[in-house]
């Protein structure tokens, strides 16, 4: 069936109004357009590692969610999940459960790339059919915008402050899109917000719907750590992508794939002028981090096109 925009707006709301993410939030966005690829008919269980969805998302005992929904810690999100799955297939074995219920972690990206890791990679391994999806805003936002191994090169983070004695972070960003699909699962997949969302929709679809440990990384932009106006939310994935910073791709079944491509490529500059964290580097004198990071969003590019069919 062709995606319809229209279609899948009109589906009814799986997470509430009413949450208290801040304006200008990719998390929000991130978890409304996974979930609107579930079918009307299939029930979910949602489990959330702690961080700004979760504060945000939920009370106890209330949640925004219309779905089931279980909070864990920072480092369990995906073993939790695994749990779940299992004791669900154990029960609708037994006939105790008759629903068709799918299973899908959020988690930000301290609680994926860092601290929930082992979990997540665990969950992966053992084969468990549910979906990771990593909100990735590339910080430990909830708690102060301090650096984790998902943050940039050169970013501005309160504990990588740009100054004279370091200009920011100075590791890159780790690939963890790369890294799960190291694992052999069968559908990995990168993306974010951009045009009508059929992206989005497309890759959260297969991803739920195939069978086995899936992951889904989305580049869910911060107005408070990246210090960008609240209405540019889609201007600045947009700019992640045309720069190549955040390459759009799949992998299905071992198979990589490009899904969208820039009619015109953008200098990595043009991305980062809009970031408050990234204001050092377009001072006089500075220029070096530009060039540096033009270079290695270059060679990654390349990387990705090598690999991809």
């Amino acid at each position: 069936m062709a995606y319809s925009l229209k279609e899948n707006l009109n589906k009814p709301e799986r997470l509430a109004p009413g949450h208290r993410l801040c304006s200008g939030c990719g998390a929000g966005i991130a978890v409304r357009g996974v979930l609107r690829a579930l079918k009307p008919e299939d029930k979910a269980v949602i489990t959330n590692a702690t961080g700004c969805l979760e504060v945000s998302t939920f009370i106890y005992p209330n949640t925004a969610y219309t779905d089931s929904y279980i909070h864990t810690a920072f480092a369990n999100g995906a073993a939790t999940c695994s749990g779940v799955e299992a004791a669900y297939n154990v029960l609708k074995k037994r006939g105790k459960v008759k629903d068709n219920f799918k299973f899908i972690t959020f988690g930000g990206d301290g609680g994926t790339y860092d601290i929930g890791m082992q979990s997540l990679s665990g969950a992966m391994e053992r084969g468990h059919d549910m979906v990771y999806v990593c909100y990735d805003n590339e910080a430990y936002m909830n708690t102060g915008v301090q650096r984790a191994s998902s943050t940039p090169r050169f970013a501005d983070a309160s504990t990588a402050p740009a100054g004279k004695a370091i200009p920011g972070k100075v590791q890159n960003k780790k690939n963890l899109t790369e890294i799960i699909a190291a694992h052999n699962v069968p559908y990995v997949a990168q993306t974010t917000f951009i045009g009508n969302f059929k992206d989005l929709h497309e890759k959260a679809e297969k991803a739920i719907y195939t069978e086995g440990p899936c992951f889904l990384n989305i580049l869910s932009p911060c107005p408070r750590g990246w210090r960008y106006e609240t209405e540019d939310l889609a201007e600045m994935c947009r700019l992640a992508v045309d720069t190549h910073v955040w390459p759009m791709y799949e992998i299905v079944e071992g198979e990589w794939h490009l899904t969208y491509e820039p009619k015109k490529k953008l200098p990595v500059e043009e991305f980062l002028k809009k970031h408050g964290r990234f204001a050092h580097m377009c001072k006089k004198g500075n220029e070096w981090m530009i060039d540096e990071t033009q270079d290695y969003v270059d060679k990654q590019w390349e990387k990705l096109l090598s690999k991809c069919k």
